[in-house]
């Protein structure tokens, strides 16, 4: 069993995929019970479709479910901005770019770079966890390694 860390917004959001997805179990059911009155099942290509969708649609929740069981909520009164943690707001200059830039640093279900927040399982995110502000921390990145300057870490 992996545990997962979320924020409590991404443990809500994932206990709401949860229940839309087992809300569309009658959905798929009505839609097999229709093609099945259509008559021969072996050539009956809307039945074959609404199967195939409700095998995707239980994996789907099996996943989920198994994501949910596995969650663990990050207590946020017990963060700290010491030291790179989950959840910690972290200011870094990309020394091999003269770049600044800023993350989150969350759990894998949350990341989404597009919107800053950085897995800590990432080669970036790794580096970072557990240094302090004025740290130089360097991350294997696939064009080589890159180094980063720790410049500010807030919750």
């Amino acid at each position: 069993m992996a545990i997962h860390y979320l924020t409590q917004e991404g443990f809500d959001k994932l206990k709401k995929d949860l229940a839309d997805a087992i809300a569309q179990r009658p959905v798929i059911s009505a839609a097999i019970a229709e093609a099945r009155e259509k008559g021969d099942l072996s050539e009956n290509a809307e039945y074959e479709a609404a199967r195939e969708a409700q095998g995707l649609l239980e994996l789907n929740i099996a996943k989920l479910q198994s994501l949910v069981a596995e969650a663990r909520v990050i207590d946020e009164s017990k963060l700290s901005a010491d030291a790179v943690g989950m959840l910690s707001r972290v200011k870094v200059k990309n020394l091999s770019l003269n770049r600044e830039m800023q993350f989150m640093i969350v759990g894998e279900q949350e990341a989404n770079f597009a919107a800053g927040k950085l897995a800590a399982t990432t080669p970036i995110g790794k580096a970072l966890m557990g240094h302090k502000v004025g740290d130089v921390v360097e991350a294997q990145a696939p064009n080589g390694i890159m180094k980063f300057e720790i410049l500010n870490i807030s919750l």
